[in-house]
């Protein structure tokens, strides 16, 4: 119990060592207020923020933007991974292809969906569609091939149907590297759509960093830097939480 209370406080050692680290620099002055403003005026702006709702406004926009483009982009990964591990005219007519567009920064498209789809949210779940469904189709590839042969004899013998054989076998099998393919797609998912909003954006936390760039506000910025790296660590977390939970015989 002891042990567990201990690594559970160590978790706070290094953020608050960042924070004291930021507010001695800020104290010194070696960088202009303009630049580095200290944590108490960080926390002030969230405070202004959050009493006046528009952090949890912006926020909103941004999970909603996350959630659609995410689910869509995961099940499309699931679904084409699963049919390039079992299919080999999938392989040889998609795998080349595929392989070379997984290869192309997310933020790389972003001026060409610009161009295609305008700046509204067509654009944005497209983006994130784009950034999670390869990191999940690869690993729900990887996660299929890599079973034994043995699983597959024994439902041929059984005469399983395809339906029953992904659910029942495939799944199953693979789960533990497709769940780390959906940590991955949601990093880098949430990571791309902050810097969608960054470009292109007239909402969201993406576009409230920009706008308080350009008004000079860097306590604000501050604040939609924290908000999200906060957001991405507790969007993985989640996901470790339920690997944990899922694979607890792992550890046994």
């Amino acid at each position: 119990m002891a042990a567990a209370l201990v690594e559970r406080l160590s978790w706070f050692v290094s953020p608050l060592l960042v924070l004291l680290a930021w507010a001695l620099v800020a104290a010194a002055g070696w960088f202009p207020p303009q630049l580095l403003v200290p944590p108490s005026h960080v926390y002030q702006a969230f405070s202004e923020l959050l009493g006046s709702g528009e952090l949890r406004e912006h926020l909103a926009v941004s999970l909603s933007r996350l959630g659609s483009g995410f689910t869509l982009g995961a099940l499309g990964g699931l679904l084409f991974g699963t049919a390039l591990a079992l299919s080999r005219q999938v392989e040889a007519y998609c795998a080349p292809l595929f392989h070379t567009l997984r290869q192309i920064p997310s933020i790389a498209l972003i001026p060409m969906f610009i161009l295609f789809f305008g700046v509204e949210e067509t654009f944005k779940v497209l983006i994130v569609f784009k950034a999670a469904f390869f990191p999940v189709a690869l690993a729900t590839c990887e996660g299929i091939r890599g079973i034994p042969r043995s699983h597959f004899e024994v439902a041929d013998v059984y005469r399983l149907p395809l339906s029953t054989l992904i659910k029942d076998v495939a799944f199953p099998a693979a789960a533990p590297p497709i769940l780390t393919g959906l940590r991955i797609g949601l990093s880098r998912a949430w990571m791309v759509l902050i810097a969608a909003e960054l470009l292109a954006a007239d909402s969201g936390l993406g576009q409230m960093i920009e706008m308080s760039r350009q008004m000079m506000r860097i306590d604000v910025v501050m604040v939609g830097v924290v908000v999200a790296g906060a957001v991405g660590f507790v969007l993985d977390h989640g996901l470790r939480l339920l690997e944990k939970r899922l694979f607890r015989w792992k550890t046994q």
